[in-house]
Formats: C-alpha cells, structure tokens, sequence
C-alpha cells in the first residue's frame, strides 16, 4: 500500500502541474482568439486527455480499455454516463469527436481554465437559480446540438461509489424531450481504480463501453427508464468481471457481500 501511496502522490504532482499548464495556454490564447484557435484548442485539450490518461497507466497503474465507439453517430448526440471517477472525463473527452459538458456557471469565471472552457461549446447552468435556470441551459443545448456536439451529461449529477444506490435524474429527460436526439448510454467501472475523492488510486483496467443508442422520440419516462436500467446492468456486468479477475484494492466487507450477491445474481 506504501507504493501506490507513493504512486499516486506522484500522479497527483504531475496531473496538477500538466492541466495548469494546459489551462494556462489555452486561456491565454483565447484571451486573444485568432482564426484556427478553436483547432489550435482542441488539439492541446485532446493532449490533456490523453496525456492524463498515459500518466493514470504508467505511474499508478491503471490502463484504460474503451469499447463500443461504433454506436457513436454523427452529428449531434447525448452521451449519459455513469459517474464514478475523474477517470470518466478523460476517457470520454477524446473520443465523443466534439464534446460538450455542461458545467455550474461559476467555474466558467475562473481565471484560465474557465476562458477556455468557455469556447469549447461548455453548456452552463445557474445552479443558484434552480429549476429557473433549466430553459437557458436548454438554450444553449440547442446551439452546441446544432454546431454537431454531444453533449456529455452524468445522469446522476454527481460521482457514485460502485454498486452504490443509483439515483437517477430527471433533468436529461427534460433535456432529451426538447433536443429529439438519441441517447447513447455509457456503462463504467472506474470507480474501483480511482474512487470518489481517493487519496490512492490501485492498478488495474478502468472500462468503459458505448452501449447501442436509445431513440429519438421516446416519452422522457421510457427514455429515463431504459437508460438507467442499461447503465445500471452493463456497469455491474464490469464490475463483476473485475471482481472475478482480481482486484488488487482492499476490499471493505461489506463491499465484498454486494460484489458476492451480485455474482449470485449473475
């Protein structure tokens, strides 16, 4: 356990000073746009995903393994993931071809890395002005729709603990009705490498996988339900395959009696 403490303080270092350096760049460049800035950008945001993710292999451990890229379709999309690690955005942001995420609007304010936020299609939310703030948020959905993007949302709002309770939204149903773009659903299992808030991250193989897309045109309720019931399955599906293989993180009892009536279950 030393090691990997060890590791994973060296990670951190270096993942703080590369994205400060990053978001340094980038918002001074787009402080002073020029034409080609949004490609000049994208390109030193696409080094910061992958840079990070060849730093979680080759310090901590923790290789990445992202399938189901073929159920991606062109042009405008919702991408709705499960949410248990940072791992999430860095797998997901390089290969969502132009992604937006929506973000509370206070981080668009700071210094740098909100700059270039701001000009990578980030969606904003005024999370101070709650349910008022849904018709601007779907506003600026419609524009990043029409410019191509998908737009990433994690259903859940927040980072959950694997096999933890899901607890669905309904704010993508509401962003789904309006939008009548498909849904293509994300399952994960990042969360056993890179826990929410985890001082040590453990070596092993975070998964994602694109899952097929559910339609346009559906009620919000049949959509929200077919989503988190297909998250919900495949992510377990990973977690349990990873179980089975080993995991070389402690494991809490009463982590292990879920992992174990899961496997039942399967």
């Amino acid at each position: 356990m030393l090691i990997q403490a060890i590791r994973s303080i060296i990670f951190y270092i270096l993942f703080i000073l590369n994205t400060a350096i990053v978001a340094i760049i980038l918002g001074i460049f787009s402080a002073f746009k020029k034409r080609g800035w949004y490609s000049f950008g994208w390109l030193f945001a696409r080094y910061w995903g992958f840079s990070t993710l060849f730093l979680l292999r080759y310090i901590v451990g923790i290789k990445s393994d992202i399938s189901g890229i073929e159920n991606l379709p062109k042009g405008g999309a919702i991408i709705a993931a499960k949410h248990q690690s940072d791992w999430d955005i860095f797998a997901l942001f390089p290969v969502a071809q132009r992604p937006s995420f929506i973000a509370k609007k206070q981080l668009l304010n700071i210094p740098f890395f909100g700059w270039a936020a701001r000009d990578f299609d980030t969606i904003s939310i005024d999370r101070s002005k709650g349910s008022e703030a849904i018709p601007e948020m779907i506003k600026e959905a419609k524009a990043a729709i029409d410019r191509g993007c998908k737009i990433i949302i994690y259903p859940e709002g927040t980072r959950k603990a694997p096999l933890a309770e899901p607890d669905y939204r309904y704010g993508i149903a509401k962003i789904y009705e309006q939008l009548n773009v498909p849904v293509i659903p994300v399952a994960l299992n990042s969360g056993l490498f890179w826990g929410r808030n985890a001082l040590i991250l453990w070596p092993g193989t975070a998964k994602a996988k694109f899952l097929k897309p559910i339609p346009a045109g559906l009620s919000s309720q049949d959509m929200h339900n077919q989503l988190s019931k297909v998250i919900e399955k495949n992510s377990n599906e990973l977690i349990l395959e990873a179980y089975e293989k080993g995991l070389s993180r402690p494991i809490s009892p009463e982590f292990r009696e879920k992992l174990e009536a899961l496997k039942k279950q399967n």
